[in-house]
Order: C-alpha cells, then structure tokens, then sequence
C-alpha cells in the first residue's frame, strides 16, 4: 500500500527534475546555436577582414585633435595654409605656423617633429625625409607621379601613378598630379572660440577680461562674445537655434499629441463610451497611429508640407496621440468609481463630474508619461531633424556626411547627450514640483 503511493510521488518528482534539467541545458543551447547561425549569417570573419583599422583610427584621432594642412597647387604652385583645410580657417596673407619654413620661391621646408620634413621644392618636386627610411623623391608630371619608391613598401605607404599617401604618426602626407597636402595633427579644437582674423585670436581669457582693449572699436568682453557667437567654423549660433528647434519639435509633438489623445480616450474607455463600435473605432486608430514609426511619418510628412521643423513636429504628433490614448484609456479604466459617484451625488453635471471627479484622478499619471515621452522624443527629434532638414540632427549628419571634421561631430554630439541629459532633470524636476507636491 505504501509502495503504491510512493512511486507516483517519485515518478512526478523525477519528471520534474528531467523537465528542470531539460530547461537548463535546452536553453543555453538553443542560444549557443542563434550565436553560432549569427556568427556565419553575417560573416563577421569576413567583417574583420574587410574593416579598415586604419580609417577608424584616423576618425578616432580627428574626434580629440585638428590638423592644420599645408597645401601647394601643382599646377599654379600657390601655397595654402589652412586649420582643417577649411577657407574660413584659412591663415592671413603674410602669416603661416611656425614649423613651415623657407620661401615659395626657393622651396618651403615643412617640419613634421622627430626628424621628419617634407620639402616642397620648384618644379612640382617634393622631398620626404624619415629617419630609418629612405628620402622619398617625387616629381608631378601632369596627372602623373614619378617617384624613387621601392616595389616593396610598408604598411604606412601606399603608392600608384596617380596618388601616394604616406601616413606618420601625428602626421600624413598625400601626393597627386593636381597638389601635395601635408598636415599635422594637434591636440584640442582649435579656433574653437575665435578664428584666425578675429583680433581676439591668441589671447588668454586674462587678458580679454582684464586687459587693455584689444579692438579699438569694440570692448572686449562685448568684442569677444560677439566673435565667439558669430564664428564662422564652429557656428556656435546656428548651432544654438538648431537646438532650439529640436526641443520646439520635441515639444509641439508631445504636448500636442496630449492634448488630442485626452478627449479620443474617453471615447476608447470602457467606463466612458458604452458603444462597443466607437470604442473598437478609436482603439483601431490608436493602433494605426501608434503602428507607423515616427520616422515613417516623417517621409510621409515631408512630401505633403516640405522639410522643416513643423514636419517632425506632427510626425511626433501623431505617433504619440496613438501611444497617449492607449495609455490615458487604459488609466481611465482603473479610476476609483466611489470619487466620481461622490461628485455626482451632489448634483454636478456630466461635464462637472469629468472635471472634479476624474481629471483629478488621472493627471498624475497624465503628467508622468507625458513628461517621460517629452524627455524620449528629445532624443527622438535628433534623428527626425536629420530626414526633415531641421534642428541639430541635420547639422550632425551633414558633419558625418563630409567625413572631415570629426572634432564637430563630436562637439554635436556633446551638445545632444547635455540636451538630454537637461530635458532628463527637467522633467524629473517637473514631477516633483507637479506631482510630488501635489501627493
């Protein structure tokens, strides 16, 4: 008899011991195998073997550093000296750095540290001089490149008859038929605050706000601010108004999206709408709007209105009055019927007993989401703006687009995690003061 109630008991425990080991080694299996069927799917031996560590390093480097190109024409044998290559950052006529010496004439000599020089001679010659390697000779002939390269070359070294590239630590030299461009690679943003033809350019912080005056027609704190504001490379004011119109696109689409989901959640509430048919009708278009990402809209927007800030606005519009009323529906179904039954026994009308009866309820949650989506579609209008043409994620995608200055892709990146990061204690400041206060 007791035989025959023990082994039932023992058979179960034993199968729930095989199910539970089953559990434990099928699972880590089954996700050895997705790993494995990746691992081959995207053929990321290949990927290794095919990534440029190269690029990245140099996109890595230009992210800290600027560089500051020394550029001759090999045609008309004019020589350029210019931060990032850039005409705004152009050096005035009569003024080049400090480590480029000799004359145009007679052949400047371009002293990239550590032994190392370029000299760009008369008659489209250039000379590379490197310690432990060999003085590289190259002379321009039309399209063409005739050098005393040897056939095997380093890594560092690329070479054809057409372009030679020689990449050095903190420096790289490239050669065509058309121009030889030699640059350096400094640490820190430079003309970041002023540019080369601002008087400003050169003097300490000290100096500007205790010193003499340094532009006879302006202050110098008035002087330098204005300088700084109007920059031409780092365009520190084209770069706050786009800021501006990312946080315009934030808010517009999500207080707007609050405002229309409100009154079309009272039509999806069981509690509020009786007929199952406009509940089911307004759900339906909750999903619908909810169910196209914003990015979506946004191409759908853009080819009705044009690009612009008002087109990322209603795209965040109205894939946020399908996640609002599905939220704000779903809290008007949980509300506590003894308040609102207790406003309505004193007479108030329907309209009343919303207003004091459920409003109150309600908007503590209301404000959490809202605020939280607010902060989300913060970041959400960096990338909307780079399909719409507006706000800072136009100007960090035109950054990326040229693949030359790095250092502003990361000054706008810099400025987009602070947005963030902003909006993120704003609005946590805003539910305490709304909600926390009011509790």
């Amino acid at each position: 008899m007791t035989d025959m109630t023990v082994d039932p008991a023992k058979a179960e425990a034993d199968r729930l011991f095989r199910r539970k080991r089953l559990v434990s080694f099928g699972i880590p299996a089954v996700i050895l195998a997705y790993l494995t069927y990746i691992f081959f799917a995207f053929d990321l031996p290949g990927l290794v073997q095919r990534a440029n560590w190269g690029n990245a390093v140099t996109l890595a480097s230009d992210i800290w550093s600027h560089k500051v190109h020394v550029t001759r024409n090999n045609r008309s044998g004019e020589i350029a000296f210019a931060i990032e290559g850039e005409r705004k950052g152009a050096y005035p006529e009569g003024r080049r750095p400090e480590w480029v010496s000799g004359s145009e004439d007679k052949g400047l000599t371009v002293d990239l540290g550590e032994g190392r020089k370029v000299r760009l001679l008369p008659g489209k010659r250039t000379e590379i001089v490197l310690p432990g390697f060999q003085t590289i000779e190259v002379a321009a002939q039309g399209r063409s490149l005739d050098s005393n390269l040897p056939e095997e070359l380093p890594k560092w070294i690329s070479a054809s008859n057409r372009r030679i590239a020689v990449t050095l630590p903190g420096a790289r030299v490239t050669l065509t038929g058309a121009r030889t461009e030699v640059f350096r690679y400094f640490t820190g943003w430079e003309l970041f605050w002023f540019t080369l033809d601002s008087p400003y350019h050169g003097h300490s912080l000290g100096e500007i706000l205790f010193g003499d005056r340094i532009d006879p027609e302006r202050g110098n704190i008035a002087g330098a601010l204005s300088d700084w504001w109007n920059n031409p490379m780092w365009r520190h004011k084209d770069v706050a108004w786009a800021i501006g119109e990312t946080v315009l696109m934030a808010f517009l689409g999500t207080f707007g999206a609050a405002i229309l989901a409100l009154p079309l959640a009272f039509l999806a509430a069981r509690r509020f709408s009786p007929l199952m048919l406009v509940r089911a009708a307004t759900r339906r278009v909750f999903d619908f709007l909810r169910g196209v990402d914003a990015l979506i809209w946004t191409v759908v927007l853009s080819r009705a209105f044009g690009p612009g800030p008002l087109t990322g606005s209603l795209a965040i519009l109205l894939t946020d009055t399908g996640t609002f009323g599905k939220l704000f529906s779903e809290a008007l179904e949980n509300l506590d019927g003894k308040q609102i039954e207790g406003v309505a026994s004193t007479g108030a009308k329907p309209v009343q007993t919303y207003r004091f009866g459920v409003i109150p309820q309600v908007m503590p949650i209301l404000l959490a989401q809202v605020l939280y989506w607010l902060e989300s579609n913060t970041r959400s209008a960096t990338i909307i703006g780079a399909i719409t043409g507006g706000g800072i994620g136009l100007m960090l995608t035109q950054a990326i687009q040229t693949q030359k200055d790095w250092e502003e892709v990361a000054y706008y990146v810099v400025l987009i995690v602070l947005m963030v990061m902003l909006m993120d204690w704003l609005s946590g400041w805003l539910r305490g003061k709304l909600i926390g206060g009011r509790a």
